[in-house]
């Protein structure tokens, strides 16, 4: 059997008498890469939003490596979450931002979190920004600066929510290419994305979601070239010409 990373068992979620969430069924497994794709509105940014806690859902089940998210589960830095704005402190350098979370949560001492910050600033390819802030690196640096400030956390699970939607055309594959090379390594990933380029390249299994149901779940290869739901046929028709 594989290993199940995360499980959304029936989940629905309200906001106030707004159904965002009608009874969600995922799976995880360990090491797969899943992209969640569908039109504004669906309740993609939710499901990510759901798993990691930011917000709560009201009915069903969802589970971290067989633990069950209840209001003192303590899963937070098992699962890592990369957003659309990057969220950096702005008053901090980037190497603050990134050791931030391993000495206050992980009890991490301040040269072990540095060291951690400098190997995976080399990893998303800008070890040179360490002593830099924020608003001196371009968007594309700001989001990979993002990116490494989740993996010094040592997740189980990276959770990205349309990571590139905030950026110039010309600065979103740099942090395309950095999400392709942790999912070669075998990160266990949750993608939202409109980037149906990388989706063909990284995604184990894709997910189409409309008026906050899943509609369609397949292999890329399958769900590119044949996909079941006239919905979903229109969104891909209508998202691959652009």
């Amino acid at each position: 059997m594989p290993d199940a990373a995360i499980e959304l068992v029936g989940v629905n979620k309200w906001f106030d008498t707004f159904h965002v969430l009608k009874d969600i069924n995922l799976t995880v497994n360990s090491g797969e890469k899943v992209v969640i794709c569908g039109p504004s509105g669906s309740g993609k940014s939710t499901v990510v939003r759901c798993i990691s806690r930011l917000e709560k859902h009201q009915k069903g089940t969802i589970r971290i490596d067989g633990v069950e998210l209840t209001d003192d589960a303590r899963i937070g830095s098992e699962v890592g979450m990369v957003f659309q704005q990057f969220n950096l402190f702005p008053h901090l350098t980037v190497l603050e931002n990134l050791t931030l979370g391993p000495i206050k949560a992980r009890g991490l001492s301040r040269k072990e979190a540095e060291d951690k910050a400098r190997h995976y600033l080399e990893r998303v390819h800008i070890p040179e920004q360490a002593e830099k802030r924020p608003i001196q690196l371009s968007g594309g640096q700001q989001q990979r600066v993002a990116i490494a400030r989740s993996l010094c956390m040592e997740p189980r699970v990276l959770l990205f929510d349309e990571p590139t939607s905030a950026l110039d055309p010309e600065m979103i594959s740099e942090v395309l290419e950095v999400m392709a090379e942790l999912a070669h390594e075998g990160m266990t990933m949750v993608v939202v994305t409109h980037e149906m380029g990388f989706a063909r390249k990284v995604a184990d299994k894709m997910i189409f979601m409309d008026a906050g149901e899943i509609v369609e779940e397949g292999r890329p290869e399958h769900f590119f070239t044949n996909p079941k739901s006239e919905r979903c046929r229109k969104f891909l028709s209508q998202i691959l010409q652009h």
